[in-house]
């Protein structure tokens, strides 16, 4: 008898935590929690890989880059701690997927409902570019996340390179899946949307505006 997906979850992201596939970006990520940025000098690290979080019963899954240095690798939660997350988090409380506008540390009490955050690439990378083999060697866990979030039918890939990665694992032609914010395909048994990243340089610019992400949720939403 398989495992309920919540506690399959629960093992897969304490094998995500452990993981060492990676030298470079683990040797990086203990740099960075041992010279602390000095806004967070008095807080512990994370410093470990950084494990999807949210509903096993989540019909939309977003999937982001990879942790950011002083945010989700300081607080061990997805877009926790950090500008991007806040740009994201209060998107998913309009969108009624988060219970809460914003997400400063584990155990804030936000709660995800309906939605589940992931990312292709589960440690802090230098310059914010993880190598190809390192996304190669993470590339097993979102696919055995998918395969544990049953009731998932939405994918919304942040960035065009988590949407690359999303299209690698379904072994799908990026020609026939361009990337554009907005954008939607099919595949496997998934409605793929896209948008642009929400990193500080795209919303500030107004790349980004919380108007277009959430006409994006709500599209994920109807779809859902």
């Amino acid at each position: 008898m398989s495992e309920p997906p919540a506690v399959a979850l629960g093992i897969l992201n304490a094998e995500i935590a452990a993981c060492r596939r990676c030298p470079r970006l683990r040797d990086y990520g203990a740099q960075v929690a041992e010279h602390k940025r000095a806004a967070f000098a008095e807080e512990d690290y994370w410093g470990r890989p950084v494990p999807g979080f949210g509903d096993a019963g989540a019909t939309l899954v977003l999937i982001g880059l990879a942790p950011a240095a002083h945010g989700a690798h300081r607080t061990g939660r997805m877009f926790t701690g950090d500008r991007s997350g806040d740009f994201l988090f209060a998107a998913l409380h309009r969108a009624g997927y988060a219970s809460q506008p914003e997400s400063r540390e584990r155990g804030d009490g936000l709660r995800l409902h309906g939605a589940y955050l992931t990312a292709s690439a589960r440690c802090a990378p230098p310059g914010n570019r993880p190598l190809p083999v390192e996304f190669e060697n993470c590339r097993d866990f979102l696919a055995r996340e998918l395969a544990q979030l049953v009731r998932a039918r939405v994918l919304l890939s942040l960035g065009q390179l988590a949407h690359q990665q999303v299209l690698r694992i379904f072994a799908a032609r990026p020609a026939q899946h361009p990337f554009a914010h907005g954008a939607e395909s099919q595949v496997g048994r998934y409605h793929l949307l896209a948008s642009y990243h929400p990193s500080q340089q795209n919303t500030f610019t107004g790349t980004l505006t919380p108007a277009m992400l959430d006409r994006v949720l709500a599209r994920a939403r109807a779809l859902g």
